[in-house]
C-alpha cells in the first residue's frame, strides 16, 4: 500500500514510516471487520519511533485523529445499540464528574507529585491546563479536542505524575469525543 503522508528531509526526524504503515493498515482492517479489539483510546495512546527523512508528523498525526474519530463514533453507536442513549450518556456524565472533581483541586494539588529527584510534568503548565480544561464543563468556553489531544507540558523535576495527568487528558478526550 502505497503512502499518502508526506516524509520530512533526510535531516529532519519524522515518524518511522513502517511503523506507521503498519500500524494504519491495521487499524483499517480492524475498522472494517468490527471486531472491536481496537479502541478510540488505543488510537489515541499510539506512538512511533522518530526516524530521519520519516514522515511529517503532523500529517499522520491528522490521520490519527480522524481514525480515533471514527472508532469513537463506531463506539458510541456499539454502547447506544446495546445499552440505549440513556446509559451511555450516563455512563459519560460519571466520567465528566469524575474529571471534574479532579479540576476542582487547588493549584499545585490536583495530581501525585513525583519526588525531587524525578522528572513530571510542570505544575504552573498543568493547572493553567486545568483552569481552561474546568472552563470546558462549567461555562461551556470552546476547548477544541485537537488542542486537548495535542497538549504538551514542560518536565520539571518534582512535577505532576506524567500517569495521572495523561489519565485525565485520555478521559477529556473520550467525553469530549462522546458529546460530539
Amino acid at each position: 500500500m502505497p503512502s499518502t503522508f508526506p516524509r520530512e528531509s533526510a535531516r529532519r526526524l519524522g515518524y518511522d514510516p513502517q511503523e506507521v504503515d503498519r500500524f494504519i493498515t491495521a487499524a483499517r482492517a480492524e475498522f472494517d471487520r468490527q471486531a472491536g479489539g481496537l479502541r478510540a483510546a488505543d488510537v489515541r495512546r499510539t506512538a512511533f519511533t522518530m526516524r530521519r527523512g520519516g514522515y511529517a508528523t503532523p500529517a499522520v498525526d491528522a490521520a490519527l485523529e480522524r481514525l480515533e474519530d471514527a472508532f469513537a463514533v463506531r463506539e458510541r453507536e456499539t454502547a447506544v445499540r446495546a445499552g440505549g442513549e440513556r446509559a451511555y450518556y450516563a455512563s459519560t456524565r460519571q466520567l465528566a464528574k469524575e474529571i471534574i472533581g479532579r479540576l476542582e483541586r487547588p493549584d499545585g494539588k490536583r495530581f501525585s507529585r513525583v519526588g525531587f529527584s524525578r522528572i513530571g510534568y510542570s505544575v504552573p503548565e498543568v493547572d493553567r491546563f486545568a483552569h481552561e480544561a474546568r472552563s470546558y464543563f462549567e461555562d461551556g468556553s470552546h476547548v477544541p479536542v485537537e488542542r486537548v489531544r495535542s497538549i504538551a507540558f514542560h518536565p520539571k523535576r518534582g512535577g505532576y505524575s506524567e500517569a495521572q495527568v495523561d489519565l485525565l487528558i485520555d478521559g477529556l478526550v473520550e467525553t469530549m469525543l462522546a458529546v460530539r
